[in-house]
């Protein structure tokens, strides 16, 4: 069968393109490993008893500096007396398995000889019963076995829900030391309590173990650099995971414009975002959306989105692709279809593992998507960036430049050609370009 979609109906052509700047604000953490140190100084003064077994969380997600991070930290737990050990922390990501959870992790740099630590891998859990909300925690049977757990993760807006809390430390102590079990525990709460409630609940729970010590909570700026990190003891863990929230927001990057007749983007990946694109950027829900309609209010309102291909650190994870309205044939034959289904259904939304429509390449995609798109005077607006987390500099078309032009944060540096193929793949002017890549 043929799952190609035929060239787009003549009389479109992809626009004149124009490199732009962005401008957030940077804060930026200088020495990680001393911050690192004096952060959990703060929460552990005191040593541990000799040997004591620490696991320290590892998860799917591209973190800047993560193994760096990830070594100070089990290092500063060794000065303290600790043997610690790695546990990677994610749920269904890796297809829910041991080695594919390990592998994910070695991505990042996070493998045993890079630590100096074991990475204890099992996905068997034990459940703590069920809760006074109808939730039944699950717990990594490794790390509740442990003499405590340490979760280091990064904080940020979250993909799915809106809250005081959303992804970050919550979120990695009840549903990525659920592993699979836990996330679909959580998951399967969606309709009644949110998810937001339901990880709440269950982490809870979790603390009331005693297992968890602490977190280490990352916040990252838009130019994908650390810019905060924050030790926070167990007691504290809602609420000052709150005001970083806060914080994390107020760093994160955006698209240029807040209407988009077409979203060009390089890649999407697990490691760039849970749903592949962050779906703060490209304002739709997983699920479910409107095209040119914001998920929610502030958001941008995009009505095609062309993605042309998954990152390698996916591992073949397309869970998102549903978000996106075309792709071509060399995103569709890097999906593996068991990864992304386990990861959709775990999380309660099919919608993420629909497939888009499939060109050869990404010159008939792009065409595709102008030929759909609403017709504008002067033109389309079209955005073209390498993913969501990189959005410092991006293409925008000769359309977009009167609502650009003089707008306080942007430089529009001069036009730059879009280069096809023979066959019409696009070679990227971003993996290519300092000022773009991460």
């Amino acid at each position: 069968m043929n799952i190609f979609a035929h060239p787009p109906a003549s009389g479109y052509s992809i626009p004149k393109m124009y490199r732009i700047s962005q401008t957030f604000p940077r804060p930026k953490v200088e020495n990680l490993r001393e911050t690192v140190f004096h952060q959990l100084e703060k929460v552990f003064p005191q040593d541990f008893p000799k040997g004591a077994k620490i696991a320290v969380t590892a998860g799917s997600r591209g973190i800047s500096n993560i193994a760096e991070i990830t070594r100070a930290a089990v290092d500063f737990l060794k000065s303290k007396g600790a043997s610690p050990f790695i546990i990677p922390a994610m749920g269904s990501h890796g297809g829910g398995t041991a080695a594919g959870q390990r592998k994910l992790i070695e991505h990042y740099g996070i493998t045993e000889e890079a630590m100096g630590v074991p990475i204890r891998a099992e996905v068997e859990t034990i459940g703590l019963g069920m809760n006074a909300d109808g939730v039944q925690p699950f717990f990594s049977k490794v790390a509740y076995e442990s003499d405590g757990v340490l979760l280091l993760n990064r904080v940020k807006p979250h993909t799915d829900y809106k809250g005081e809390i959303e992804s970050g430390l919550t979120k990695i102590c009840a549903i990525g030391l659920g592993k699979l079990d836990g996330a679909r525990e959580f998951h399967g709460h969606l309709f009644r309590l949110g998810l937001g409630g339901s990880i709440r609940s269950a982490t809870t729970s979790i603390l009331g173990t005693g297992k968890v010590l602490a977190g280490l909570a990352l916040v990252e700026n838009a130019y994908h650099e650390t810019a905060e990190i924050h030790a926070v003891p167990a007691r504290e863990l809602f609420e000052r995971e709150k005001e970083i929230l806060l914080s994390a927001k107020a760093l994160m990057g955006r698209l240029p414009l807040s209407e988009i007749e077409v979203l060009l983007i390089d890649q999407m990946g697990k490691n760039m975002s849970g749903t592949g694109m962050d779906t703060n950027i490209i304002g739709r829900s997983i699920y479910g959306y409107q095209p040119g309609t914001a998920w929610v209010e502030g958001m941008p309102k995009i009505w095609r989105i062309v993605v042309d291909a998954i990152s390698p650190e996916s591992e073949g994870n397309a869970v998102g692709m549903g978000l996106a309205d075309f792709v071509t044939d060399k995103f569709f034959q890097a999906i593996n279809f068991r990864y992304t289904t386990l990861n959709a259904l775990t999380g309660r939304s099919p919608l993420g593992a629909k497939l888009p429509i499939v060109y050869p390449n990404s010159k008939d995609a792009v065409l595709g998507a102008l030929a759909t798109a609403p017709q504008r005077e002067p033109g389309a607006r079209v955005v073209y960036i390498r993913d969501t987390l990189s959005l410092e500099e991006v293409l925008v078309s000769e359309a977009c430049l009167k609502e650009l032009e003089g707008r306080a944060g942007i430089r529009i540096l001069g036009e730059e050609k879009l280069d096809f193929s023979a066959e019409g793949d696009l070679k990227s002017p971003f993996l290519s370009s300092s000022g773009a890549s991460h």
